[in-house]
């Protein structure tokens, strides 16, 4: 067996009084392909860390082999300091390495490399990040959520990208389609320490319930081994001191291993508070159309949606999924066409951007928007701690503010939220983001057991495949065709998956609308328009470089307890600063296109 290009031992890593880790251990050999899996807050990321020195554990040893080149994805990366996204990418190579690979790799992932750092959205950060990860071609890929913000193209090009390669990979998703055809070799992180099994993430979930079943079993075993021995004690024939003290010890010992026995998480409560029965008819669109300018969203869109479906909508970044999915509730009125609500309809959503939550309000105060002590689920009064503790919040949480949350903890809290209020139709907008794979399990079971209709956008082809009963995907030029099934039995139809979004292209004079063709040129920018190009982009280069010292600034876990005015303040200041930033991005695009059209 070949010796390891990386090798953890035994560490151990504490935060504040929780052991984070304790005797967790990671063994990586060349072309290796390991999936690092486990619960939310177990500590995944941080080991990822550790293995890419960039975190020192208090206990253990981290050795990697000389000469070994390893590339490191972070869930967050930071582009600050390049002037283009092609420099982030080539900062990352090697003296050998071929520069060429840097820009061919953005290309694929849908980028030119001339974009600005300041100007590339979540998505597109995302896809800068990962190209410089895979450029080097390293001996080791550590990959933290490598397809978060990514759609589905960019998603099924990474699968195949990443199983072309020769490096061991090591990799943190809750894709679990990509897990499966990726991974030959999983660990499992429980409880701060890791379990190893030499298969693929496709007989983990077996496998791990039969070790949990087993541990039960001997939790089981030990209880009846020390009521046993307690009774000994109590009543047991006094034999000869040494040995009763001997039994003692044993005693003592038992007692000892239940104490700091560490339980298995629980599982989320999810269940949605059911609204009385909708109509038949849910939702009927005919000939539906919605355009922005010249850019065709929905063309000629027809459907009917029934109580009880669950529609699953798909397609690549900028398609307009959200467009169609505001359409179909009324949210957003068509330019063409009709859309039809049915009758009796109470709609619960679930927004992707979780734009619901007030990072300055706490936890508690959001469940139970500001009255007391109570959340009113199904329409009923229920104490908030215990409603907490169905999604797995402790306690000692109840006044943490919302901003300080992770982002699986965000997730589960909107998850709250939106399952309390009474409903009959669920409109959900990405809500697999940053759920761990157990509450995606409970996730799919809830939406599938609701009596209700459901409304899914989705990149995760496996939760599609569980749970939408059709899908809707988008074909281009704002077209969509709805396949009977979900994402597979998509495919399967279609004999293809979602593909990347075409560039646009200018429409020829005759095929464009006759009040653009009216509409008289412009010969020239006003010097207040060319003025305002020229500076709003390091204008905006300085907004993001405030917004990233305020999340760093926030992201203290204890600024809140330490100062809560300055936690608020930093907080106002960051929803001001975004929303600046969103103005000046309009307001360069509405200029660099007026430009463009300009100069023909």
């Amino acid at each position: 067996m070949a010796p390891p290009l990386l090798l953890l031992q035994d560490i151990a890593l504490t935060l504040g009084d929780t052991a984070l880790l304790d005797g967790a251990a990671l063994s990586v050999s060349s072309a290796d392909r390991l999936c690092l899996v486990g619960r939310n807050g177990s500590g995944k990321s941080t080991l990822l860390k550790i293995a890419a020195g960039l975190i020192e554990p208090d206990r253990g040893s981290r050795f990697v082999q000389p000469g070994t080149t390893l590339r490191y994805l972070p869930q967050e990366p930071d582009l600050a300091g390049h002037p283009t996204a092609l420099a982030y990418v080539e900062d990352g190579l090697g003296p050998g390495d071929d520069r060429h690979r840097a820009r061919y790799l953005l290309e694929q992932l849908g980028l030119t490399g001339d974009e600005s750092p300041a100007r590339l959205s979540g998505g597109e950060t995302r896809r800068a990040a990962l190209a410089r990860a895979l450029a080097p071609s390293p001996d080791i890929l550590l990959l933290d959520e490598p397809t978060n913000h990514l759609d589905l193209p960019a998603i099924e090009w990474l699968e195949a990208e990443l199983a072309s390669l020769r490096s061991a990979i090591v990799i943190i998703s809750h894709d679990r389609r990509l897990l499966e055809k990726l991974s030959r070799t999983t660990t499992w992180l429980d409880r701060g320490a890791t379990r190893q099994l030499d298969r693929g993430f496709a007989a983990f979930e077996a496998w791990r319930d039969e070790r949990l079943a087993e541990e039960e079993l001997e939790q089981h075993k030990l209880a009846r081994r020390i009521v046993q021995e307690e009774d000994w004690l109590r009543y047991g024939v006094t034999a000869r001191r040494k040995r009763n003290q001997g039994r003692l010890a044993r005693l003592q010992d038992l007692r000892r291993q239940r104490r700091e026995y560490r339980g298995v998480a629980g599982n989320v409560k999810l269940a949605a508070s059911e609204g009385e029965t909708s109509g038949t008819l849910v939702i009927e669109a005919k000939s539906a159309a919605k355009s922005y300018g010249e850019a065709r969203i929905v063309a000629d869109f027809s459907t009917r949606i029934l109580r009880g479906d669950r529609l699953g909508i798909v397609g690549p970044n900028g398609a307009g999924k959200t467009t169609l999915l505001n359409l179909l509730t009324g949210t957003l009125a068509p330019d063409a066409g009709t859309v039809r609500l049915g009758a009796n309809l109470a709609a619960a959503t679930l927004d992707q951007q979780r734009s619901s939550l007030d990072p300055t309000r706490s936890l508690a105060d959001t469940l139970t928007d500001g009255r007391g002590d109570q959340v009113i689920v199904d329409g009923k009064p229920r104490h908030v701690m215990s409603y907490m503790r169905d999604f797995l919040f402790k306690p000692e949480q109840a006044k943490t503010p919302v901003g300080t949350l992770s982002g699986g903890e965000r997730g589960r809290l909107v998850l709250a939220c939106v399952l309390a209020r009474p409903s009959n139709l669920l409109v959900l907008d990405e809500p697999t983001n940053d759920l761990d794979l157990e509450t995606l399990d409970l996730l799919q079971e809830m939406l599938t057991d609701y009596s209700g209709t459901v409304l899914l956008v989705s990149h995760d082809r496996d939760f599609l495949d569980r749970v939408a009963t059709s899908v809707i995907a988008s074909e281009g030029n704002g077209r969509w065709i709805e396949y009977a099934g979900g994402y597979s039995d998509m495919v399967a139809q279609r004999g293809h998956g979602v593909e990347a979004k075409a560039a646009s292209k200018a429409k020829p004079a005759a095929d464009r609308p006759a009040a653009a063709s009216a509409r008289p040129k412009a010969k020239r920018l006003s010097f207040k328009d060319e003025h305002a190009l020229k500076t709003l982009p390091g204008r905006m280069e300085t907004a993001q470089a405030e917004i990233g010292k305020l999340q760093a600034t926030l992201a203290d876990p204890d600024l809140y307890a330490r100062d809560r005015a300055g936690f608020e303040k930093s907080t106002q200041r960051l929803t001001a600063a975004h929303a600046e930033l969103a103005a000046m991005e309009e307001e360069w695009l509405e200029l660099e296109m007026k430009r463009e059209e300009i100069e023909g």
